[in-house]
């Protein structure tokens, strides 16, 4: 039990278990039905206990290594109760989101030999891409880091306007162009202005569309390019925002987004308004990629750094 006593900020812990309050409910709720009658976890409760996974988002191959470690702690014990199903799941659970996200991470820090820190913002349009970056801004700001964000998003007038928005609300630089210009144009720019700045980060916006995996895969590879012309390793992260509450489709587009480009961290957004929380789970594990952020709130403030004890200690808290 050691592994839970860890002592979270309050504010943060409290907004994190409001976040998940319909998904733990709904799991609990379905997982008690799973159970009721049985004293011990035998072959019929596993079976429930997969429909519950399942239908709660986590994703069949998830569920199944779920199953597999929990069918092996049976064999090991010879007998384990239902009333030990919570802290088995929440173990399991715990042990399987390590293996991804290694560190257990408290704050927006940066790479101190990285300057400025680059981040490329990918995700379809609607999923919380522009508010993420507004957000990241934001607390990036906060902690005392000079940000400047790229409109590279060049397809919607409506995401420029958009990243503009919060570019005024959190008081950080903007570049931008026309709608329609090239984007590796911006990117370009927006690197140079901060590099002339001595900015800290830089957050790129990139268009929020996949109708044409080829057509994206080329223009974020020129994007890539072109800032390396400017900071040699760049970009620094490749951070996919995913909407949480779309379930099953949040794993197709990290499906198609991490075949069109390197992604390398995740943002789960939108975790306050639905019961899918467990496609956190399922889509950390599925794609070994770390999730990096997740939004449990419209608060500029509920944007957090995803930190894997803080959830599972939040998912199998006693409220639900």
């Amino acid at each position: 039990m050691s592994l839970f006593k860890k002592i979270f900020s309050t504010q943060k812990k409290e907004s994190l278990d409001k976040g998940l309050e319909k998904t733990k409910t709904s799991f609990f709720s379905k997982l008690g039905k799973a159970v009721v009658g049985k004293s011990k976890v035998d072959d019929e409760v596993l079976d429930s206990l997969e429909e519950v996974l399942v239908s709660s988002d986590v994703g069949v191959n998830t569920t199944l290594k779920i199953i597999d470690r929990i069918e092996a702690r049976v064999n090991r014990d010879k007998y384990l109760g239902v009333q030990e199903l919570n802290l088995i799941l929440r173990e399991e659970i715990a042990g399987l989101l390590s293996e991804t996200n290694s560190g257990d991470e408290t704050d927006y820090s940066i790479p101190k030999d990285k300057k400025p820190y680059v981040i490329m913002v990918v995700g379809v349009n609607g999923v919380g891409k522009t508010t993420t970056i507004g957000k990241l801004a934001y607390q990036f700001k906060k902690k005392g880091l000079k940000v400047v964000l790229g409109a590279a998003d060049t397809f919607r007038a409506a995401a420029i306007d958009q990243l503009q928005v919060w570019a005024d609300r959190v008081d950080v630089p903007i570049v931008r162009q026309e709608m329609g210009s090239d984007p590796a144009s911006v990117a370009f720019d927006t690197l140079s202005s901060a590099v002339s700045q001595n900015a800290d980060v830089v957050i790129i916006d990139t268009a929020g569309r996949l109708h044409n995996k080829v057509n994206l895969m080329n223009e974020l590879t020129k994007v890539k390019r072109v800032m390396q012309k400017v900071v040699a390793d760049t970009p620094h992260d490749v951070l996919l925002v995913l909407d949480g509450s779309t379930g099953q489709n949040a794993f197709e587009q990290a499906k198609q987004f991490t075949k069109a480009t390197e992604v390398t961290s995740l943002a789960v957004t939108k975790l306050d308004g639905t019961a899918k929380g467990g496609v956190v789970i399922g889509i950390s594990d599925e794609f070994q990629i770390p999730v990096k952020y997740i939004g449990v709130g419209e608060g500029i403030e509920d944007l957090q750094v995803f930190n894997k004890m803080e959830f599972v200690d939040s998912f199998f808290s006693n409220k639900a």
